[in-house]
């Protein structure tokens, strides 16, 4: 029962800060904020529902062209279309890069930073892995189960199925 309230307290604030307007900047001064940035809100969500510890510091954001983080995940002078990598999470830097077209304004574009936001949450913890792709199982539910509360699922909003999902998300060596 708590954790079906804080499930839907989350939800709640989470929807309530991304249509916020922000306050008139004579109504700001000498005043808390109104409310907490998106990125702190989306940090309540795996938190409560995935149980992962609050992250010591917030990441950084960036956006980039496509063609940079394909860049960035793949080398120069991949054969990627710039569209196939929407975001990237660099451990060293705490720094999530989203593509430059990320407005944040529908609920797959908010999974994106669900999933890049579960990474931060994992390397601030001090996680381990046994390889790379081991870490994309917990982003990957985190993300898909944000994307069920708004009637999406990852294969509707990123054309990614099952299958592509086993593969992804199992280490091979």
């Amino acid at each position: 029962m708590l954790r079906s309230a804080l499930y839907i307290g989350t939800l709640a604030l989470c929807l309530w800060t991304m249509t916020a307007a922000p306050l008139p900047a004579s109504a700001q001064e000498g005043r808390m904020r109104e409310a907490p940035p998106l990125l702190d809100t989306l940090a309540l969500w795996p938190e409560a529902n995935f149980d992962l510890p609050r992250a010591t510091r917030d990441p950084h954001l960036v956006t980039l062209p496509g063609p940079e983080l394909v860049a960035m995940r793949y080398g120069e002078g991949a054969g990627v279309a710039p569209d196939r990598v929407v975001a990237l999470y660099d451990k060293a830097t705490g720094t999530i890069y989203l593509s430059e077209g990320w407005t944040g304004r529908s609920p797959a574009e908010v999974s994106i930073l669900v999933h890049e936001l579960v990474y931060h949450m994992q390397a601030m913890a001090g996680h381990r892995f046994a390889c790379p792709a081991a870490r994309e199982r917990l982003a990957y539910r985190a993300q898909d189960a944000w994307l069920a509360l708004f009637g999406e699922d990852l294969e509707t909003a990123f054309d990614l199925d099952h299958t592509m999902l086993l593969v992804g998300t199992v280490c091979t060596h």
